[in-house]
C-alpha cells in the first residue's frame, strides 16, 4: 500500500542541499514525481549555487532557496513550507537533508541513508516515516566484487518508487536559457575539446604540469580545445595559459553556470576529473572522458559515473608515477570519442 491510499499528494517538497553534480542526477526522480502525480505542485528547497540547475525545468513549480549561513531562518522556511504538503522527500543522503525533511512535517517523510552511516540511519528513523538503504559504500564496493554499485541515479529515483509512482523516467533533464546559448555561439568554438579545471587535477597524483602537457597534448591532436576554470582553479589556469603558445586553445574563467554548461554543449567532448562537470555534459547529452582517484575507484565509477553518453573512465595513477601514458589514454580516448 502506497503512502496516499491511490489519492497522491497535492504538494511535494523535494529537498537537495548538496552540489552541482548531485542536484543534475537527481532530476530523473523529479520528472518521475511529476509524471506520477502531474497535478501535484513541486516545490524544491536548494541553495543558491544550485539554483541554475533548476532554473528552467519545467517539471518544478517553485524553486526556494535555503538562506546561506542563516540554519536557524532555514528551518523555519522548511517548516512553513511542510504545513501545506502531503509528501517531503530528501533527495541526498545526508544529515542535513534528512533532518530538513523531517522538519517539514509533512505527513509522508522519506529519504534514503547509506547502510553503514549508523548514526544517519538512526536519524532516519526519528525524522522519517520511510527510508531506503543504500549499499554504496566504500568498504562494502571494494569487498564485494561480484556485487555491482547502484548508480545515483537509480538511487534517488528509488524514493518515487517507495513514495508509489509508477511513472519513472531514468533521463537527465537540464535546459539552458537561450541568452546563455546565444553567449556561446558567439563566444565559444564549436565543436571543440573542453578541458573542465577543478581542484582534483592538481593533486599531487597528476598535478599542474601534467595538466599543462595535457591540455599541449590535446591542442596537437584536436582543431580547438577549450578550457575553462573557476576561482578555485584560476591561479594554476593563468599560470599554465602563460607557457601555452597554442593558437587554438581557449580560456574561460569564472563563467556562470548555465553560460559554462553552454560551451559545454556545443563541444564534441568533455575532460573532466570525478566533478559535476561529468553530469552536466551528460545531462546535456555530450560524450565525455573522466579521470577518477585512486581510492575508491570502484565505488566513485559505478556510483557517479557518467550517465547515458559515450564515454572513457580512467584512474590516476599512483603518486609518484609516470603521468604520460595516462595523458596518451586521454587523447586517444578524446579522438575515439
Amino acid at each position: 500500500m502506497t503512502p496516499f491510499d491511490g489519492r497522491g499528494p497535492e504538494h511535494i517538497l523535494l529537498i537537495r542541499t548538496d552540489r552541482v553534480g548531485d542536484l543534475v542526477l537527481s532530476t530523473p526522480a523529479i520528472t518521475s514525481f511529476r509524471r506520477s502525480w502531474p497535478k501535484a505542485r513541486i516545490t524544491a528547497v536548494i541553495t543558491g549555487y544550485t539554483e541554475p540547475i533548476l532554473r528552467h525545468n519545467p517539471d518544478v513549480d517553485e524553486i526556494v532557496l535555503l538562506p546561506r549561513a542563516q540554519p536557524t531562518r532555514a528551518i523555519a522556511r522548511v517548516a512553513r513550507l511542510g504545513k501545506r504538503c502531503g509528501l517531503a522527500v530528501g533527495l541526498a543522503p545526508r544529515t542535513d537533508d534528512i533532518f530538513l525533511t523531517g522538519i517539514s512535517g509533512a505527513s509522508s517523510r522519506i529519504g534514503y541513508v547509506y547502510r553503514r552511516r549508523y548514526l544517519s540511519r538512526v536519524l532516519a528513523r526519528l525524522c522519517l516515516t520511510d527510508f531506503c538503504l543504500s549499499e554504496a559504500d566504500p568498504e562494502l564496493a571494494d569487498r564485494i566484487l561480484d556485487k555491482p554499485v547502484m548508480h545515483e541515479v537509480r538511487q534517488v529515483l528509488s524514493l518515487v518508487s517507495l513514495a508509489g509512482g509508477e511513472h519513472l523516467t531514468e533521463d537527465l533533464t537540464l535546459r539552458l536559457g537561450d541568452d546563455d546559448l546565444l553567449w556561446a555561439e558567439q563566444n565559444a568554438p564549436a565543436g571543440g575539446t573542453v578541458v573542465a579545471l577543478a581542484p582534483r587535477w592538481f593533486m599531487p597524483n597528476f598535478g599542474a604540469d601534467a595538466v599543462r602537457r595535457l591540455i599541449a597534448h590535446l591542442a596537437q591532436r584536436m582543431a580547438h580545445v577549450v578550457v575553462t576554470f573557476g576561482p578555485d582553479t584560476r591561479e594554476m589556469a593563468e599560470n599554465i595559459s602563460r607557457t601555452m603558445p597554442h593558437a587554438n586553445v581557449t580560456w574561460f574563467g569564472d563563467l556562470a553556470l548555465l553560460r559554462w554548461a553552454a560551451v559545454l554543449k556545443q563541444s564534441a567532448v568533455i575532460v573532466t576529473v570525478d566533478t559535476g562537470a561529468t553530469h552536466v555534459a551528460a545531462a546535456l547529452r555530450r560524450p565525455v572522458v573522466v579521470v577518477f582517484e585512486r581510492e575508491y575507484f570502484r565505488l566513485c565509477s559505478q556510483e557517479w559515473g557518467p550517465w547515458r553518453v559515450p564515454s572513457a573512465v580512467f584512474v590516476k595513477p599512483p603518486r609518484g608515477a609516470d603521468p604520460n601514458p595516462l595523458i596518451s589514454d586521454i587523447a586517444d580516448a578524446v579522438q575515439a570519442l
